[in-house]
């Protein structure tokens, strides 16, 4: 039977990551698209080959885009506000995106997985967890690989583990058969305008469940936890400070999975506290996190449970995903430390509390209009010595929080000022004694220097390797 897409004209915004893969499989569909980016023709390379029946329009947003079109694909990347978004509206023209097509057809059971922060390192560790279980396992979405690209791989024997950003939220109306929300925590307010809004985008991986799907909450986040108003499915939760009936918690030094018929309605002891090889106790919320999703895929689907001891393995042998507190060098006995994924506030303080060594720490990055007074108060406590990194500016972290830092008595003997993040580790470099830890925490998003996090973490790693 052809898909509901065959014969339709679907325009898609933006031609990145996303964007790129829409518009190579639609045509698979019989569907015809037009490509719009605001971004100049010359900063793309097209094969044709790669694009069947594909119509480009870049260097702007021109109202002809939407001329006959069906339906709006909009990118992660691109706001609502988008002049081209505000008229398809208008026009009563429907949007959609990547990860809500894939959702819509999808033969496997899927694991959606989101939050302020945590979602990359638990979706890492969920995903491990279940293809040691046995299951062909595939992960993507905000991390790896564009689903799409894979769907003709996918079986219904497959698991699917999903990153789900609140970009990608925003406009779905699928939510996935087990939906995780790690934390809600002030982020991309740039972009959502208000903490109500941001919140509305992430509840969406739970709101338009059904009663035998599995919504997983955070006990320690007020935020994910208020959203069991609107969750559809049953309620599984995790904690690292109080005992749960189902799902997985802390006691002591032992984390525990309990609950659900899978487990006979008993406790298992997974593994000690220690036996976690992840630093930092928002690291040890997301171990919880992934035990407890993955507990809850046989309670989603006819799936037998995942035994405790597959996730204790899992556990025991998980590395940390890069960018996230990856120790990239130790040299003369300074250790350095890439946390380039910390682009908000409530990141950089998850990253200060993991660490009992002196911190030499590196911040700056384009700020999102999110609240630093906390964050800059835990730096001064923490770090003996604060390297503000990136051209001054209001949208910039590093004249935010030096404003910040002056306020509160602080000098230029206790933090410098440069543009680069290659000046910023030769002053830590000269700075770091013997016992530190140079911590890239930036607290801002790369945008303002960099494609995104990750190549600001790369040049990190290059700078640090580069050191004599």
């Amino acid at each position: 039977m052809p898909d509901a897409l065959n014969g339709k004209r679907v325009l898609v915004l933006g031609f990145a990551r996303q964007g790129q893969a829409l518009a190579r499989w639609l045509p698979t569909l019989g569907a015809s698209v037009v490509v719009n980016d605001s971004r100049p023709a010359d900063q793309f390379t097209i094969y044709p080959d790669d694009y069947p029946n594909t119509r480009f329009i870049f260097g702007g947003h021109p109202e002809e885009a939407l001329r006959r079109v069906d339906l709006v694909c909009v990118s992660g990347g691109v706001p609502l506000d988008n002049p081209l978004v505000a008229l398809a509206l208008e026009k009563g023209i429907p949007l959609t995106n990547d990860a809500q097509l894939f959702i819509e057809r999808c033969p496997a059971p899927i694991i959606g997985i989101t939050g302020s922060a945590g979602k990359t390192t638990t979706t890492s560790l969920t995903g491990e967890i279940v293809r040691r279980a046995g299951y062909e396992t595939w992960i993507g979405g905000n991390i790896g690989h564009v689903l799409l690209d894979v769907l003709p791989q996918i079986t219904p024997e497959s698991v699917v583990v999903m990153e789900l950003s609140s970009f990608q939220l925003e406009l779905m109306s699928v939510s996935p058969q087990v939906g995780a929300v790690l934390n809600i925590t002030p982020n991309h307010l740039d972009r959502h305008k208000t903490m109500e809004a941001y919140i509305r985008a992430k509840a969406n991986i739970i709101l338009h469940q059904y009663p035998s799907d599995i919504a997983v909450l955070c006990e320690d986040d007020a935020n994910s936890l208020a959203l069991e108003a609107v969750a559809q499915g049953e309620i599984v939760t995790f904690s690292a400070r109080k005992i749960v009936t189902d799902g997985a918690f802390l006691m002591g030094e032992r984390l525990i999975l309990a609950g659900s018929a899978s487990y006979d309605y008993q406790p298992h002891v997974l593994c000690e506290r220690g036996d976690v090889p992840l630093r930092g106790d928002h690291n040890l919320l997301n171990v919880l996190a992934a035990c407890a999703i993955a507990g809850s895929l046989g309670i989603a689907t006819d799936r037998p449970g995942i035994e405790p001891e597959v996730m204790s393995e899992a556990i025991r042998s998980f590395k940390a995903v890069p960018h996230r507190l990856e120790v990239v060098r130790v040299l003369r006995d300074v250790t350095y430390v890439n946390d380039s994924i910390a682009t908000a506030p409530e990141r950089l303080i998850a990253a200060l509390r993991s660490f009992n060594e002196p911190l030499v720490l590196l911040l700056g990055g384009a700020d999102k209009d999110l609240p630093w007074e906390a964050a800059a108060s835990l730096a001064m406590r923490k770090a003996r010595h604060i390297v503000l990194f990136g051209k001054a500016g209001e949208k910039q972290v590093s004249d935010k929080v030096a404003k910040l830092l002056t306020l509160r008595g602080a000098d230029q003997g206790v933090f410098t000022r440069v543009e680069t993040l290659d000046e910023a580790v030769q002053v830590a470099a000269q700075v770091a004694q013997a016992g530190d830890v140079v911590l890239l925490s930036p607290g801002g998003t790369s945008y303002d220097a960099y494609r995104d996090f990750e190549a600001r973490g790369e040049h990190f790693r290059q700078l640090v390797h580069a050191l004599e």
